[in-house]
């Protein structure tokens, strides 16, 4: 199944987002939902809450009132930790439960409003933030019953922009007619959730696109960051470190609109065993390309040996090599990495050769055919890189 998170500041109108990704045929497991439950008359969660909080936590029935709860709990970091603390393990317990019962080629959409504040955004194959402004939230929140300054309280407690940015792959702007909202909802389930849960279930690598150059693209670290935690969690221990490589790492270069990541492992056993849990988490192995092109300095094609997986994401391409630490093709892709960041003159003189390449193979959408015809490039300038290397202490 493809899991996406969905999340939002309070009153943005993630519910609105959730509600029709639902009528479009998604599974809606919705954390608000699971919270009341765990809290239910005569649970321990209740039991454990009154005793943190008090017995004026509970209606006249015995029920938890939640207006009073919350007054409670948002008063501090510490309240708010300790509320945390008692529901968290209990509505992740019923999470999975939930998430397990849907047919194996469902869209599960997970409506999680504190998913940045905890973290969670490795968990799933897509993030999608709802966003509006916060005149917009507060004014919402009162429509709903809340004071002005509670509305404002809980939205200072909550994740920032930035932080919410940094875990976005989609960000839905709620800002205007909900109308709008909802056709960009529509074309996401069209042509990014249903083709990419498709691709995932298949073992499917998206549609290669044409070899373009674009201008660099300040959210490529982000996305970068994202795709890494991604595969650290599929991988575990196997995972020993994961690299943004690639001229999309380069700050300032144009490049093709994909993010190369280096996998660290300890050998290619372990490479082999990472691709079951890599294509679930959305990154399909391509068994074909086992090796890089071997160096003179290197001549032994065993230095060179690599599992290569693909995005199966059609909405961000990117690519993932897996190679063992220590070996010449590991080396090399963080050695041009770095060694691009610190020379200008080296920059300049790829994206000359990037340039008449991509032109030469603007209408093939292989990107392997654009790959090839950089190498003597990449040969001729490895000495260059090596002295760089030498010369500045280099190390991987």
């Amino acid at each position: 199944m493809l899991r996406v998170g969905l999340s939002g500041g309070i009153g943005s109108g993630k519910s609105t987002v959730a509600r029709r990704l639902v009528e479009r045929g998604a599974v809606l497991v919705d954390a608000d939902a699971l919270a009341r439950e765990v809290v239910r008359p005569g649970s321990a969660a209740l039991a454990e809450l009154v005793e943190r909080f008090g017995a004026d936590i509970l209606d006249a029935d015995g029920a938890l009132d939640r207006p009073a709860l919350a007054a409670k709990a948002f008063a501090d970091d510490r309240a708010r930790a300790d509320l945390n603390a008692i529901t968290h393990p209990r509505i992740q317990q019923l999470t999975v439960e939930r998430m397990a019962q849907a047919p194996a080629d469902a869209v599960v959409v997970h409506d999680v409003p504190l998913l940045v504040e905890a973290g969670y955004g490795a968990n799933y194959h897509l993030v999608v933030i709802v966003d509006a402004p916060v005149e917009d939230r507060v004014r919402r929140l009162v429509a709903r019953g809340l004071s002005e300054p509670d509305a404002r309280a809980r939205i200072r407690a909550q994740a920032t922009d930035e932080q919410r940015r940094e875990a976005a792959d989609v960000w839905l702007d709620n800002s205007g007619a909900v109308e709008d909202v909802l056709a960009e909802v529509d074309r996401l389930w069209a042509d990014r959730l249903v083709p990419f849960e498709r691709n995932v279930r298949e073992r499917r690598r998206a549609p290669e696109r044409s070899p373009k150059l674009v201008d660099p693209d300040p959210e490529w670290p982000r996305q970068a960051r994202r795709l890494a935690a991604r595969i650290e969690r599929a991988g575990g221990d196997r995972v020993l470190r994961v690299d943004h490589i690639g001229s999309t790492s380069i700050p300032g270069m144009p490049a093709k609109d994909v993010i190369d990541l280096q996998v660290t492992v300890a050998s290619l056993a372990d490479a082999d065993a990472l691709a079951e849990p890599l294509a679930d988490a959305g990154f399909p192995v391509i068994p074909e390309a086992s090796a890089d092109t071997p160096h003179s300095f290197a001549p032994d094609p065993a230095l060179w040996g690599k599992r290569l997986h693909v995005a199966a994401d059609p909405g961000r391409y990117a690519n993932v090599h897996v190679r063992a630490e220590g070996t010449a093709g590991w080396r090399v892709a963080l050695l041009f990495r770095d060694w691009l960041r610190a020379d200008e003159a080296a920059r300049a003189d790829y994206l000359a050769v990037k340039r008449e390449v991509a032109a030469r193979h603007a209408a093939d959408p292989s990107h392997a055919a654009y790959a090839q015809a950089k190498e003597p490039w990449f040969a001729q300038a490895l000495p260059r890189a090596n002295a760089w290397a030498q010369e500045s202490g280099w190390t991987p």
